[in-house]
Order: structure tokens, then sequence, then C-alpha cells
């Protein structure tokens, strides 16, 4: 798949999930692929368990705004139970939702209809299994690049080894790579 010109992601979770480290990481990953990238975050209450957004942009050429993401062209929702209003405000008629849901692809999309493109993985079971903890951040990562490359896995690998100490990363390469055979696309 040849990455369009520009994409603009959105993150959707809740304080300790690790939304902004997953979109900071999509970002780092592009830009050692050798594209223009950036991410950043916006809080509400900063505390765990408050719902949080952040954004990541990755391009083909420089990228100048430092705006919030307001026409997402791909939505990613760590937590389901966000509601849905919220992650899909603004986005594009074409867009992408990437889910973390336990879900079967029926129950999904008789919650999300069939006006967006929707992809869907089991997360918190794929993060509780290797982390014993439910830190969603990384698997989302891995689905997300699986069905849009905007960074290859040995990129995202290399920034999680920049990011975290050798055992951390270890295991959350391990998620990164489980996530990104086992995300499907629902329609």
């Amino acid at each position: 798949m040849v990455l369009k010109e520009r994409y603009e992601i959105r993150w959707h979770g809740r304080g300790g999930q690790g939304a902004v480290t997953a979109a900071v990481l999509v970002a780092e990953a592009a830009i050692i692929d050798g594209h223009y990238a950036q991410s950043y975050p916006e809080f509400g209450a900063e505390r765990r368990g408050a719902p949080v957004k952040a954004y990541t942009k990755v391009s083909l050429s420089p990228i100048y705004s430092r705006s919030p993401i307001i026409q997402p062209d791909i939505v990613v929702v760590l937590d389901p139970s966000i509601d849905k209003s919220i992650y899909l405000e603004g986005l594009k008629d074409d867009g992408m939702i990437i889910i973390n849901s336990s879900k079967s692809d029926s129950e999904i999309k008789s919650v999300l209809g069939d006006k967006y493109k929707i992809a869907a993985i089991d997360a918190t079971h794929i993060a509780l299994d290797v982390l014993k903890a439910a830190i969603v951040n990384t698997a989302m990562v891995g689905a997300l690049i699986k069905i849009v490359p905007l960074a290859s896995l040995e990129s995202v690998e290399k920034a999680l080894h920049e990011t975290f100490s050798k055992k951390v990363a270890d295991l959350n390469t391990q998620i990164v790579k489980r996530s990104y055979e086992l995300v499907r696309l629902i329609n």
C-alpha cells in the first residue's frame, strides 16, 4: 500500500492506557522510515481513567500546523467504553476506525454501522497476556500499522527501543507483532 500525501490520526483512550505514548511511537517510527510526522496530546483532567485524546500526523511533506485534528482520517479507540459520539465526531466519510474490542464483528458493526471502514483487535487480551496489565497502546500501534502502513514494523521496534528499557521494549515488541498478526478488517 502506498501512503497518500497525509494521514491524520486521532487517538481516544483513558489516562493510563498509553494513548499519548502510542501517538508518539507512530510518529517516531514514521520519521525513522523517512516521513514527516508529529504527535501531541490533548488533556482534560490529568488523572488515571480520565478521557484522553492524542494526535498523530504523518505526511510525505513537511507539516506546519499543530492544531487539533478535527476531521481525522483514522480514529484509534483504546477504550471501547468511550461514547462513540465522541470518537466518531468529525471522522471523514471515507474514514477508518480501529477499535480495541473483544466483541464479534457483527456486534461491532451493530454499534458502529456501515459508514466507515472498521478494524478490530482484542488489545486488552494481548496486553494482559504479555504485560499482565491492560496497557493497550502498543497493541493498537501494531493494529494501526498493519491496516495503514504509516511505518514499518522494524521502525516501530526501533522506536520502542529508543523509548523504553530493553525489557519493556522487548515485551511491547511482542505485543505489537501479535496485534499486527491478529487485527482484522470487519468491512
